[in-house]
């Protein structure tokens, strides 16, 4: 039977909710059953090795003046910036999928274990799949630290289900939230979709985040997102200004006929930095948990000839694994 209502959201018709489901500029064709079922037997004939510990374990600081980006691991992280410390996406669950022990294992550790985290100011959540939004961890870090709770339209049901007493701050597309007097996060659109289980796909919303601050934009972060028709992307640059930073998927892209239309390949991921006019960045979303049939360490290489193609130097694009910091300079 059809679905009659949102039990999420219940706001107005906008350009990108036409009353009960969300959907993105170009909107990713929605796979089948079968095609679900085909992709995950070929995904279960190329498992990744065994879990395997990171290089290392970052310890951060307490707060930074700087700007430092630390990778615990696929699509959450730690940015430290201006004595503000956020997360992004924190996923600390061994596997991901709505019944405990099952869905895709962690292959690698978190790059930051939870009692080395520094105190949290925020979390910024881009949208509800299992591998941005780890419902324990939320709940973990609200009681040691009550931080601020940033994500987009509907998703504050979504977390209350679990604590109906917590506060949970939603945006819709072009808004923001002022997390200091020397920074601001605006969240913007990407081409991707949102659903917890099989009758809630798009009902709740998406998006990236773009942090400012009075001298413009310190950094971009794309959680998940398919490059569509592009416009999003220098629409960026043409709002805010150029990102010192770009934080951009380069994993879950194959096979592309089934990828395509949610999830950016590192080519791709190279393009939006482009268009988005990005003075450097760093690519997430890969390596942790085996959710496409890419190998394990196939993001990174692809990374490296999309910027040969381009005749572009390495060191302006890196991949970032559990564990690896990055330190820049911010006024």
């Amino acid at each position: 039977m059809p679905v009659a209502r949102n039990p999420f959201y219940d706001g107005p018709v906008s350009d990108h909710f036409d009353g009960l489901r969300f959907h993105s500029p170009s909107e990713p064709p929605a796979n089948g059953l079968l095609e679900l079922a085909w992709m995950n037997a070929v995904k279960a004939a190329r498992y990744w090795p065994t879990v395997t510990p990171p290089a290392r374990f970052d310890r951060p600081p307490r707060r930074v003046g700087g700007l430092r980006i630390s990778m615990i691991g696929h699509a959450s992280l730690l940015v430290q910036v201006g004595g503000t410390n956020l997360l992004i996406d924190p996923v600390y669950a061994d596997r991901l999928g709505p019944v405990p022990g099952t869905g895709p294992r962690r292959a690698q550790p978190p790059g930051i274990r939870f009692d080395d985290l520094p105190p949290i100011d925020a979390i910024l959540i881009t949208h509800n799949h299992y591998d941005h939004m780890d419902i324990p961890a939320i709940l973990r870090l609200s009681r040691r630290w009550e931080p601020r709770i940033i994500a987009p339209l509907g998703n504050d049901v979504v977390i209350r289900r679990h604590d109906p007493g917590m506060a949970v701050e939603t945006h819709d597309w072009g808004e923001r939230a002022i997390l200091s007097p020397r920074l601001a996060v605006h969240l913007e659109p990407a081409f991707h979709w949102s659903g917890r289980g099989v009758a809630d796909r798009r009902m709740t919303l998406w998006c990236s985040f773009v942090l400012t601050s009075p001298g413009g934009s310190v950094l971009y972060h794309v959680g998940d997102t398919a490059y569509g028709d592009g416009s999003i992307f220098p629409r960026i640059r043409a709002r805010f200004g150029r990102p010192d930073v770009a934080i951009l998927p380069i994993g879950a892209y194959e096979p592309r006929w089934f990828m395509q239309g949610q999830h950016v390949d590192p080519t791709e991921a190279v393009q939006i930095m482009l268009d988005c006019g990005a003075r450097r960045a760093f690519g997430h979303h890969w390596g942790t948990f085996q959710m496409t049939y890419e190998a394990q360490e196939a993001p990174p290489l692809d990374l490296s000839r999309a910027l040969a193609d381009r005749d572009m130097p390495p060191e302006c694009f890196r991949p970032l694994g559990p564990g690896v910091a990055v330190e820049l300079p911010w006024c």
